[in-house]
């Protein structure tokens, strides 16, 4: 599949990359389809609009920035993107890069679930209050690696 990127401009996808968001991601609820696709910058990837050239984000796995991190999510809504084993689970959260210079943070209360088997994704919003949206990724790292 042949799609325009905002990072890296018009290039072909394979299917196996390309994921679905039945109830899209908050604030971009239009938006169903996304492809996961390599960065520059390892570990991050972008999660690509498939529709829209100017929709993509950056994402990373939170467990490299924060060895203690923990998402309780109900079964109930694991269902909704047909996850039956955990192993199937992969938990992201979007990264932001302010113009302002201010810290590079990522969303640790509204990660990303992906189904890695089935393709499909979802936003959830965690009811624990140790996580913010805006973590800050430098100052996460440096706690983590003084422990």
């Amino acid at each position: 599949m042949e799609i325009i990127t905002k990072a890296m401009g018009k290039m072909d996808v394979s299917e196996d990359k390309i994921f679905e968001f039945p109830e899209g991601l908050y604030g971009f609820e239009d938006y169903k389809k996304f492809a996961l696709l390599d960065s520059d910058y390892d570990p991050f990837l972008w999660l690509q609009s498939v529709d829209e050239p100017n929709l993509a984000f950056l994402i990373v796995d939170p467990f490299l920035i924060c060895g203690d991190y923990e998402t309780d999510i109900d079964d109930e809504s694991l269902k909704k993107i047909d996850i039956t084993k955990p192993e199937d689970i992969i938990i992201m959260t979007i990264v932001t890069i302010p113009a302002t210079g201010t810290p590079i943070t990522a969303n640790f209360q509204g990660p990303l679930v992906i189904n890695k088997s089935k393709k499909k994704c979802m936003q959830v919003i965690l009811n624990d209050n140790r996580w913010s949206t805006k973590v800050n990724i430098i100052e996460a790292l440096n706690n983590k690696g003084g422990k």
